[in-house]
């Protein structure tokens, strides 16, 4: 009688820390789905602000064709991406594009001057901070979560369960990870 209490007291044990693993397994994912609509929604809003920048470009410097369609595909290429992975990639060609096109309002002074490409300016600024702020929190998530599915014991929860790893949003050239260089031009 008292070794089929124990043995019903383990078993409890057993399937309460069971069930807490996956609760908490169920929650990381969850979470990191919701950070990854918040690293979404930011990048959203950044791919509709290009196309107003472009615009108030092309008015000052409308020969720069080819940096203007460079810029757009980069652009079309990153709504189009899938997953952290292709999407850090094709973020990362986009960012390099936006550099050349506010690299043209170096040789045009009236452009620099220009009341709306500065409040564009400023809030791709902006909006940078909120995609590297979206993508930090994303990356945490995901790191505890990895974290879980792959340590003992929380992993035999996990490989029972079908919980698989999750992709980091992570940059993928060296330069992209290098603070920019500002200057300010007189």
């Amino acid at each position: 009688m008292g070794v089929s209490i124990a043995l019903l007291v383990v078993a409890g044990l057993a399937l309460a820390w069971g069930v807490a693993l996956y609760n908490r397994l169920v929650g990381l994912r969850n979470g990191a789905e919701s950070a990854w609509s918040d690293v979404d929604v930011q990048l959203k809003r950044r791919w509709d602000l290009v196309p107003n920048l472009v615009e108030t470009v092309k008015g000052y410097a409308s020969h720069e064709k080819q940096t203007f369609e460079e810029v757009v595909a980069a652009r079309g290429r990153a709504m189009q991406a899938e997953g952290p992975a292709d999407k850090a990639q094709a973020e990362g060609l986009l960012g390099r594009t936006l550099k050349s096109l506010f690299a043209l309002a170096e040789a045009y002074p009236e452009l620099k001057a220009n009341q709306n490409f500065l409040s564009l300016q400023d809030e791709l600024s902006a909006l940078e901070d909120a995609i590297q702020k979206a993508r930090r929190y994303y990356n945490a998530i995901v790191r505890d979560f990895n974290t879980l599915c792959e340590t003992v014991p929380s992993n035999i929860v996990a490989n029972l369960f079908g919980f698989a790893r999750k992709e980091y949003f992570e940059l993928d050239s060296v330069e992209e990870r290098s603070a920019p260089s500002v200057s300010f031009g007189a």
